[in-house]
């Protein structure tokens, strides 16, 4: 356990792109920091809320680009509580939901450092909405499953059973899975689901550059390659998909986000 650690870290959902989606309290916890650290999807006008003279320090990781391993984040958290009272670290969505927040709380608990979670809104939820898809609905199923598709699609143990997950869930969200969709929906026909089975994918949800397709399970891949979306993206698949509702879909925000990559 560390000594002499006076400040505490904040783990901030920054929502998924609109500063108008940012909570009160992740808004309040920004005006007044006296340090961020903070991922790649986050904003301009987010970070704008943060104090002059705030230390910051950028923590991004993206696929195929230049990423600061966990390690090193985790050092610079507890660095950074050593020096300075309200420590914000800010992450794209939610901390807890495939964000590394547990890790990271768990390693400042273990350095004697003071962690508070601030919750924040899932590009898994607000992007489909963005676009009018709802991801449950009461005539489309009873269940919904979020699922990270970063994963080598080579290595020895895949920790996601695709095949599984097509008997078992009524709808799926699938979080950074463009650059396996081709074999995620492989795995997912394989598993029992029909080709014909409605899909949408969804870039940039929320902020300028939203994009977004809707096609079926069979024919998703191709129809995300000839549109040329990239990441960040979510992927729908389920009948929710077919209650899309495009008029009641809020306009997305006028803001910037980093740069899309064509992969990932």
């Amino acid at each position: 356990m560390t000594a002499d650690v006076a400040g505490k870290v904040y783990l901030v959902g920054a929502g998924p792109g609109d500063p108008d989606l940012l909570t009160v309290k992740a808004h309040r916890l920004l005006s007044q920091c006296d340090a961020l650290v903070y991922d790649s999807l986050v904003p301009r006008e987010v970070l704008a809320l943060v104090p002059e003279g705030a230390e910051q320090q950028f923590v991004g990781k993206r696929r195929g680009h230049h990423s600061v391993p966990q390690p090193s984040t985790n050092a610079v958290l507890v660095e950074m509580a050593k020096r300075h009272r309200c420590v914000v670290r800010l992450k794209g969505g939610d901390p807890f939901l495939f964000g590394r927040g547990g890790e990271e709380a768990a390693h400042l608990e273990r350095h004697g450092v003071a962690v508070e979670v601030v919750p924040g809104v899932t590009a898994g939820i607000a992007a489909p909405a963005y676009v009018g898809i709802p991801v449950t609905h009461r005539r489309a199923g009873s269940s919904v499953t979020f699922v990270t598709g970063h994963e080598e699609i080579d290595k020895r143990r895949p920790g996601v059973d695709w095949r599984g997950l097509a008997r078992s869930s009524d709808g799926l969200v699938i979080y950074m899975g463009l650059h396996n969709l081709p074999h995620i929906c492989e795995e997912l026909i394989a598993g029992g689901l029909e080709t014909t089975t409605p899909a949408a994918a969804v870039q940039q949800g929320t902020v300028r550059g939203q994009k977004a397709v809707v096609s079926t399970l069979g024919g998703l891949a191709d129809a995300v390659q000839a549109a040329e979306l990239a990441s960040p993206s979510i992927v729908v698949i389920g009948e929710v998909v077919s209650q899309r509702i495009e008029s009641c879909a809020p306009e997305p925000a006028l803001v910037e986000m980093p740069i899309p990559l064509k992969k990932g």
